[in-house]
């Protein structure tokens, strides 16, 4: 199970790539098909731009198809958090900048099975979590949002407290990316494997450099949750894993989509509720337990916590999928959507969602799509000049000092001979000075150096998706080194068995 596969990828359609095609002449090139990909390409394509998207696997494959697919703008308690790591300009054009996408996005959406109307819940356990409740109900009143008490009346559980949000939405992501791709190939765009290496400005185009050939295009949008390839910019992100799981139960489901605010703990783990409608049965998903990426001993436990708490709460609980997605945090918590330095305005990037991406890649692809045709809305363009703080500049530090205190740990752990792990397991090791990965998936065992190719960290092996992920920056491969996903454009090396 080395690359999990959501509910979404199982029971959602399929969509198929297109052929190359022509490679000159774009208008735009998009890199990455998932919500912020499609969503801006088909934006632009019925503006009547020329527009290709590439995408290194599939439609989905990334953070869309594994998210929980919340489009909702009470996000725990994160607005009063943003308001103290940023100014209060920046967190009003938030705001703005997410009920615009949302909007968008549902009109896009509208006349499909993509999408349903829930009600979006923040709940507390205890004390703290109450206490909590109260600054975000204070933060959404100045932000100018009608949140309310209440809402967890459907919850099979007693709460501390609660707020509600009403005419949000759920979404299935694999229907909603169908739908965008319909609507990008009606308008004359296409969806392209390729994987991009490289991204760079040549006089008035940009050419996008890929193992399967160069396109050349006006504009370039990088929509990869981390930008690929990004050295410099991934440095200001923290990348964090997140896991989720589907059950069949006879028992009575939420009625909301919620999520709890209290900090995570044994007595009151982080959750997130929602239903989804599959076939004709309602399922549902619960989700919550995390990690920064590549700093974890072993995610098989969150996973086994999750079906304990699910469990408890409906004891006929079948679990039926099991996924995981990866976000990107920024320092002060909101999205940075703009140019990537030196592109002199023509290569634009979007991340930084912080495991909100329906809203905020929606917001995005309004962000880009107004800048690229000039008619850049006001909140886009106060976001991204917004600066940062003292505070948000502190985070920053303790993200590095994060990263440096990871790889220091991943060091020690190569300080011995490469050892041969047991089925489905994986450790770090020495073979003379080389620092070395060596896993057993499916009974083969592979050996791979133990070096990201990105910015040279050390990477840890994930034991519940069988994968190398980088204590760093966030990118992940496969036990026999492919890139899976995250900023580095270049796959593990392969090293020869030992004999």
């Amino acid at each position: 199970m080395g690359d999990m596969s959501s509910l979404w990828h199982a029971a959602g359609p399929s969509i198929a790539l297109d052929a190359p095609g022509e490679r000159d002449g774009f208008d735009v090139a998009v890199v990455g098909a998932g919500v912020t990909g499609l969503t801006t390409a088909a934006m632009l394509a019925s503006r009547g731009a020329r527009v290709v998207v590439l995408e290194a696997r599939e439609v989905g494959a990334a953070a869309t198809g594994g998210s929980t697919a919340k489009l909702s703008l009470l996000q725990g308690d994160r607005l009063h958090r943003i308001l103290g790591l940023a100014r209060r300009d920046a967190a009003r054009a938030y705001v703005e900048g997410s009920l615009e996408g949302m909007r968008q996005l549902r009109a896009m959406l509208t006349g499909t099975d993509a999408l349903q109307s829930r009600t979006a819940v923040s709940y507390a356990n205890g004390p703290e979590g109450a206490e909590a409740l109260e600054h975000e109900l204070v933060a959404a009143a100045q932000l100018g949002l009608p949140v309310e008490r209440g809402g967890a009346e459907s919850l099979p559980f007693e709460t501390a407290g609660a707020l509600q949000l009403a005419d949000q939405a759920q979404l299935h992501p694999m229907a909603m990316l169908a739908e965008l791709a319909a609507q990008l190939r009606s308008q004359g765009g296409t969806v392209v494997r390729a994987s991009v290496e490289h991204v760079r400005v040549r006089g008035r185009r940009v050419e996008v450099e890929t193992d399967a050939g160069s396109w050349s295009a006006g504009v370039v949008v990088l929509a990869t949750g981390s930008p690929v390839p990004a050295r410099g910019t991934s440095a200001l992100l923290s990348a964090h894993r997140s896991y989720a799981a589907a059950y069949r139960t006879a028992g009575p489901l939420p009625e909301v989509m919620a999520l709890s605010v209290d900090p995570p703990s044994v007595d009151a783990p982080s959750r997130s509720l929602r239903t989804a409608s599959v076939g004709g049965e309602e399922l549902l998903i619960a989700g919550g337990p995390g990690h920064a990426v590549g700093r974890h001993d072993d995610p098989r436990r969150l996973v086994a916590e999750l079906d304990e708490w699910v469990r408890a709460l409906w004891p006929d609980a079948e679990r039926t999928h099991v996924w995981s997605a990866q976000d990107y945090r920024t320092p002060d918590r909101l999205p940075w959507i703009g140019a990537r330095p030196g592109s002199r305005g023509r290569v634009l990037l979007a991340t930084g969602f912080d495991k909100w991406g329906m809203s905020s890649g929606a917001m995005s692809a309004v962000a880009m799509v107004g800048r690229i045709s000039g008619d850049e809305p006001d909140w886009a363009r106060s976001l991204r000049r917004r600066g940062t703080t003292t505070v948000a500049v502190g985070r920053l530090g303790g993200m590095l000092a994060a990263t440096s205190k990871a790889d220091a740990v991943a060091l020690a752990r190569t300080l011995r001979p490469a050892p041969e792990p047991a089925e489905g397991e994986g450790a770090l090791g020495r073979t003379g000075l080389r620092a070395v990965g060596t896993s057993t998936v499916d009974g083969t065992t592979r050996r791979v150096s133990a070096r990201c190719p990105h910015a040279g960290f050390l990477v840890q092996w994930n034991a519940q998706e069988r994968s190398w992920d980088c204590t760093a920056h966030g990118s992940r491969f496969a036990p026999d080194g492919t890139r899976l996903e995250g900023p580095t454009a270049c796959p593990l090396k392969q090293l020869a068995a030992q004999g």
